[in-house]
């Protein structure tokens, strides 16, 4: 699963399980408060705002290339560009601090925060478990914006990207000069943008219109690689390798930083 629907939103499942496990830690500090008369909640949410903002900034200075035409993009955390290991080893860092003093917060800061990641990392067991692994490239044809079919699946020789979009998504519209600049730098591998749902001549209108340079986009008129793989909503992308296997999957917009991330493992 890769997102959970709440009416009109798309929450992606990275999002929703980091809402859950600090829901779950800030339970616990309430019931330590309630029942013990021990109040870790200054702590804890000292451990999530730093943890937060360091997995934010290792992850922007990992890319720095990326921010330095528009740095204030760094403050956009929609791409979900976090390094989650640096945010958790700060947290701990702050955590260890501001309880070094204080040795009746010890327990009850260690037992949220143990119960968070618990929340958090079984969470993603269970949803890797039933994720279809290295799922290939789904067997369908589309459409050229010339009328005529192709199958997507001839475009695996080679590592592919599937994009999953629309003209009126705002995302999948401010994520495509990324997608653009990444298929001119990226020439081994077969980026494919995948409309869903919409006539030839409104894709063809907003290329056009927005002065965007791209090969290979294709029409899927009744939206079925989206159903095939699953996606929860637009904008998708998949990221197969060169023998045509799922390697990672995003739902969101993403930026030149975060799609260098995803890019990275089948690039090799």
């Amino acid at each position: 699963m890769d997102a959970i629907r709440l009416g009109p939103l798309i929450i992606p499942i990275a999002v929703a399980l980091s809402l859950a496990a600090v829901l779950t830690a800030a339970l616990l500090a309430e019931w330590f408060q309630r029942r013990r008369g021990v109040d870790p909640g200054n702590v804890l949410w000292a451990m999530i705002a730093v943890g937060f903002v360091a997995a934010r900034a290792v992850f922007v200075l990992k890319h720095h290339d990326s921010y330095l035409a528009a740095p204030w993009s760094a403050l956009d955390i929609r791409d979900g560009g976090f390094e989650s290991v640096a945010g958790l080893i700060a947290a701990c860092v702050v955590g260890a601090e501001l309880t070094r003093r204080q040795a009746v917060l010890r327990r009850p800061v260690l037992a949220c925060f143990l119960a968070g990641c618990a929340v958090w990392f079984g969470g993603a067991l269970v949803n890797g478990a039933y994720a279809p692994a290295q799922a290939p490239i789904p067997d369908l044809m589309v459409r050229q914006l010339d009328g005529s079919e192709v199958a997507l699946r001839s475009f695996g020789s080679r590592p592919v990207v599937v994009n999953l979009w629309a003209t009126w998504c705002p995302p999948c519209r401010r994520e495509m000069p990324a997608l653009m600049a990444a298929q001119a730098a990226h020439p081994e591998i077969a980026f494919v943008f995948v409309n869903q749902g919409e006539l030839a001549a409104t894709v063809e209108h907003f290329i056009a219109r927005e002065s965007l340079e791209l090969k290979n986009v294709v029409l899927d008129p009744a939206s079925q690689v989206a159903a095939r793989a699953g996606a929860a909503g637009l904008p998708t992308t998949l990221f197969y390798d060169g023998g045509g296997k799922l390697r990672a999957r995003h739902v969101g917009e993403l930026s030149r930083a975060s799609l260098a991330e995803k890019l990275a493992p089948i690039a090799r």
